[in-house]
């Protein structure tokens, strides 16, 4: 992991992410690039001034936050980017210039209407990206030492794919991988691919020589269980991918990966089934 984006409009939540990534960044020894985004909507920008002065005011707060947060890198360094456009959209265009290697985005999460209708940019970028991205919502702890990773895994092929990138992390921060089997159904069938593809992770981490435990959960919302099995434990990070089985009750409340970017406490790992591809070709 060389290379770190961060998704910056100066509000309280995504100082946290900065934050946030600049834990990661320090262990990994990589470069930060934070990226600002210039709306071309006046009435939509985060913070009101001048549009004369806009973009000066842009970089100087910029320059505030590389002189706050660069000392706490002792081998990468800390740039930024300023585009114009809709924010998800440009986040995800520099990642692939760049050829980044993680996102990190902060959120408000949402309710109500507003998550149905509306969403918000970190869910559109979650969406968009090829990239791996951690969500993490305001408030969230980022003194906290990532120590433990919850691994859900459900019957979906996919499932198995967020476990290099998570591997990776788990390693660079010494973390121990809590892997957490979900049975969504009573049908043997699917209840032993479930245990089967956990076998196949064991295996994995016992090759890499990552700690971990193996837990199981009955659930009739991944979400919840997953949420709920993480605080238990006190976890400091979820990993999931974005396609997952869907229950009837999920299909009424949104998307799985949705739904934990909005509702987590904790910060959210979320990989695109085809960053495996990525991950095994570099």
């Amino acid at each position: 992991m060389k290379k770190i984006i961060v998704a910056i409009d100066f509000l309280d939540c995504s100082v946290n992410a900065l934050a946030h990534a600049v834990s990661i960044a320090e262990r990994a020894e990589a470069d930060i690039q934070m990226v600002w985004v210039n709306m071309p909507d006046p009435s939509k920008e985060i913070f009101k001034c001048d549009p004369d002065v806009l973009l000066t005011e842009v970089e100087k707060r910029f320059k505030e936050l590389i002189e706050d947060y660069s000392p706490e890198l002792s081998k990468g360094k800390m740039t930024y980017k300023i585009r114009e456009g809709k924010v998800y959209r440009e986040i995800v265009a520099e990642a692939d210039d760049i050829n980044a290697d993680l996102i990190i985005v902060g959120t408000h999460g949402s309710s109500g209407f507003e998550e149905f209708w509306i969403g918000s940019n970190a869910n559109k970028i979650v969406s968009a990206s090829g990239a791996p991205i951690i969500t993490i919502r305001g408030g969230i702890d980022i003194q906290r030492p990532l120590s433990k990773i919850v691994l859900p895994l459900d019957s979906t092929v996919e499932t198995r794919q967020k476990l290099p990138f998570t591997t990776e992390l788990a390693k660079i921060h010494n973390a121990e991988i809590n892997i957490l089997s979900v049975y969504t159904t009573k049908v043997s069938d699917v209840r032993y691919r479930v245990d089967s593809y956990t076998d196949q992770v064991i295996e994995y981490l016992e090759e890499e020589g990552v700690k971990y435990t193996r837990d199981a959960v009955e659930a009739d919302n991944l979400t919840k269980s997953t949420i709920g099995y993480a605080e238990r434990i006190d976890a400091n990070l979820i990993s999931i991918m974005t396609e997952q089985e869907r229950t009837t009750t999920n299909l009424w409340l949104g998307p799985f990966a949705q739904q934990m970017v909005n509702h987590s406490p904790f910060p959210v790992l979320s990989i695109h089934p085809k960053e495996l591809i990525r991950s095994l070709t570099r």
